[in-house]
């Protein structure tokens, strides 16, 4: 049981994940007790974090949230930089993925200035504001209000507030909210939500771009080519972006409307 614990703890220091000065475990209940060395690892490891949070609950409900428990520290929110941009938020109110960011920033070279971009699924604006930084004109949904609110200060932040349309909605109502259509749109959908892409694909000019996430097994990605070229879109690339569970990965289409 013992070299089972030390094992687990140190699979646990190999994959937390650092927003900003906060890391983010996940210690299984039978290590209760050792809860407290494992956060003075992590700082001891990670010199700039200040806070360590252990992760009670997947990211579930509208607000796409976990609930966390501190270990070490005593605030959720933080200031997250990445590739020139900054991001404030509170972990406990906001989704945010760190582990995304060069995929962001991939996307985000595609912009075209003066392309009109939809974000659906926004949270607190890793994909609108570099989308907006370089020269298009985005409208960015989010359901979840206090993410709208960190969105609306990072906008400021970083200086993109004119370029920068937020709607607190339901991303399911776009096609009722929306009356305009764009050239791009940059879809990082929740896990078991696909079925956004005919949501979407209505909105998008012909000859638009839509850069489409989902999460799915390896043998299941020849089915969904199938799937997207019967619905009028040229699939440009596809390419993992990241596992989230054995077997299971997040998966990213960059389509063209045909």
């Amino acid at each position: 049981m013992r070299s089972r614990a030390i094992a687990t703890g140190k699979e646990i220091l190999k994959h937390y994940q650092v927003i900003g000065d906060i890391a983010i475990v996940s210690v299984p209940q039978e290590m209760e007790d050792c809860k407290p060395g494992i956060a003075d690892a992590v700082m001891d490891r990670s010199h700039k974090v200040r806070t360590v949070l252990n992760k009670v609950s997947k990211v579930e409900g509208n607000r796409r949230v976990a609930d966390f428990e501190i270990l070490a520290g005593d605030s959720t929110e933080t200031l997250h930089r990445e590739f020139g941009f900054a991001y404030r938020l509170d972990l406990r109110k906001a989704f945010f993925n760190a582990g995304l960011g060069s995929e962001r920033m991939r996307v985000a070279s595609q912009v075209q200035p003066g392309e009109h971009v939809l974000v659906p699924f926004s949270g607190v604006g890793p994909f609108a504001i570099p989308a907006a930084s370089a020269g298009a004109d985005v409208v960015a949904l989010e359901m979840n209000f206090d993410a709208c609110k960190w969105l609306a200060g990072n906008c400021r932040l970083n200086k993109v507030e004119e370029s920068v349309h937020i709607i607190n909605a339901d991303a399911g109502c776009m096609s009722r909210l929306l009356r305009c259509r764009f050239d791009r749109a940059i879809v990082p959908t929740p896990y078991g939500m696909d079925h956004f892409l005919e949501t979407v694909y209505p909105l998008i000019e012909t000859g638009g771009h839509i850069h489409f996430y989902t999460f799915k097994m390896k043998e299941q990605i020849p089915g969904l080519v199938g799937m997207y070229e019967e619905l009028g879109l040229d699939v440009l690339s596809y390419r993992r972006c990241g596992n989230v569970a054995p077997g299971v990965s997040r998966w990213v289409f960059d389509l063209r409307k045909e």
